[in-house]
């Protein structure tokens, strides 16, 4: 497509707490090998850190960024946000820990058109800078770690249910309201899942990739898995039909191992059979999980491995009836056409 037929792309940020990554992650953006317009809103929520100064130092130094308030530093709010306030045909969804591949957004605009699609996406590339954090990537690219989620592990390109981050058609945005501001987390999948029950296309192609940075520490990730699973629960009692059994492994497994460790101390020893080939399948699966990495980051993996599938399963298992009930009161646009 010749430069002056490019759509002009809005690339948006939900930024709370990213002072180590954020101006990395904005050079990522305004370095892309992309010949439309473009510009940068990143939605500033309540930071300790000094992500707010460093967002102020990139609006100084590049006209194309620009910032707007978050003040309840919630993502689905924090996205909405910022939607309202570009002003493109295409919004890039873009987190302040991850870094755009060089031609990212030529690339997603390209398969926008290709495909007919309202949401293109690609891989969540996990890469770390430290032992535990190349421990946690890896076992966020295995299929042992997230199953046969192509954004996590690959795959031809094809629709898809959800994808990652996403590049989007603003009619589509616009059409569902945005984001729904209820979903603290998984407001991904909600979203998509909206748009193909509206007959919208999600479109998966490896051929974009975004540089993931994982979370630093063991409590860190547990959080992070423990809210995923929770709000996934949220979202499969929101929206019927839109669980599968790969979600349900997790909780499972959860139940599964306290079972057996209960009945194997108070009945018979048998049972710990259940906890002990959890723990040997873990192991047995990070040696490929883990080859190349440094031993001490192999000898992480087992670790990361049981820390997202246990703290996934007991947020699913957890979460409260009443976050649902919630969201179908708060049920309302958040993002209307001009």
């Amino acid at each position: 497509m010749p430069p002056h037929q490019l759509p002009a792309v809005s690339v948006i940020m939900p930024v709370l707490n990213e002072e180590r990554h954020l101006r990395n992650a904005v050079r990522h953006i305004l370095e892309q090998e992309y010949d439309g317009e473009m510009e940068v809103v990143i939605a500033l929520g309540p930071s300790a850190d000094r992500t707010d100064e460093i967002a102020a130092e990139l609006v100084a130094e590049d006209p194309r960024v620009h910032t707007v308030p978050n003040p309840t530093g919630r993502t689905p709010a924090a996205l909405n946000a910022a939607i309202k306030a570009s002003r493109h045909p295409v919004v890039v969804r873009v987190d302040g820990h991850g870094m755009l591949s060089p031609n990212y957004i030529a690339t997603a605009v390209r398969l926008l058109e290709e495909t007919g699609a309202q949401n293109v996406g690609g891989i969540m590339h996990a890469e770390g800078e430290n032992d535990w954090e190349k421990a946690v990537a890896a076992a966020m690219t295995s299929k042992i770690g997230v199953g046969n989620a192509a954004f996590h592990t690959g795959g031809e390109a094809a629709p898809a249910e959800t994808v990652y981050l996403g590049v989007f058609r603003r009619e589509a945005l616009e059409q569902q309201g945005g984001y729904n501001e209820e979903f603290i987390r998984a407001q991904d999948w909600e979203l998509n899942f909206r748009i193909r029950e509206a007959g919208g296309l999600i479109w998966f192609s490896p051929e974009l990739k975004v540089s993931y940075r994982p979370r630093p520490s063991v409590r860190a990730l547990a959080k992070q898995y423990k809210d995923y699973g929770r709000w996934r629960h949220v979202v499969a009692r929101f929206h019927q039909g839109s669980i599968n059994l790969r979600y349900l492994a997790p909780p499972t497994a959860v139940v599964a191992i306290a079972a057996g460790i209960v009945v194997g101390a108070a009945v018979t020893p048998w049972a710990l059979v259940i906890p002990g080939g959890y723990l040997a399948a873990i192991v047995a699966g990070s040696v490929p999980a883990g080859k190349g990495l440094p031993v001490p980051a192999r000898l992480r993996v087992p670790v990361a491995l049981a820390t997202m599938h246990m703290s996934w399963g007991w947020g699913f298992l957890t979460s409260p009836r009443a976050l649902a009930k919630r969201v179908i009161a708060s049920r309302r646009p958040a993002v209307m056409a001009p």
